[in-house]
């Protein structure tokens, strides 16, 4: 596994889309993202959304995951109070050969470090509760537990990391 610093988290363009929508359609994201057009095309919108800023993850040998962190609104409403400039995030591992490596947890780590350290004073998720591999992922990364949340997407466990 590659060592936090040596991931890359460059600003996501549509050049990336064919890649991303590539990485939507395999099993592995499909299981937990949902339908790959429908995906597609949220993730290609928000290209344009001020409230969403979207990454593709690089280590040594290449692009492999995708993240996205965004300002808490309206659509985040069941995810309760949280401090003023809190963030959001979601990921998820593109290539199938970098699942299962612990490459999830560090690059979430290293992704959360960098913005808190830089003054943002709570980051939160909210995996499915059925998703073990991405809890235990988010909690390899200092993410708590904190309740589960009724979301547009169906119920999630809200996880919380603080500065």
């Amino acid at each position: 596994m590659a060592s936090p610093s040596s991931y890359v988290f460059r600003a996501m363009t549509a050049a990336d889309l064919p890649t991303v929508r590539g990485w939507l359609a395999l099993p592995h994201v499909r299981e937990w993202w949902g339908d790959p057009a429908e995906q597609y095309a949220l993730v290609s919108a928000d290209l344009d959304e001020p409230a969403m800023d979207q990454f593709i993850v690089s280590a040594a040998h290449g692009d492999f995951a995708y993240i996205q962190c965004y300002e808490l609104t309206a659509w985040n409403t069941g995810f309760g109070a949280h401090p003023k400039g809190a963030r959001g995030i979601d990921q998820f591992i593109g290539e199938p050969g970098m699942v299962g490596c612990g490459h999830g947890s560090a690059l979430i780590r290293s992704f959360v470090d960098e913005r808190l350290a830089s003054g943002v004073p709570r980051i939160v998720t909210d995996p499915d509760p059925e998703n073990g591999r991405a809890i235990r992922a988010y909690e390899k990364a200092g993410f708590a537990r904190d309740r589960l949340v009724d979301t547009p997407d169906g119920m999630a466990l809200l996880m919380v990391r603080d500065a």
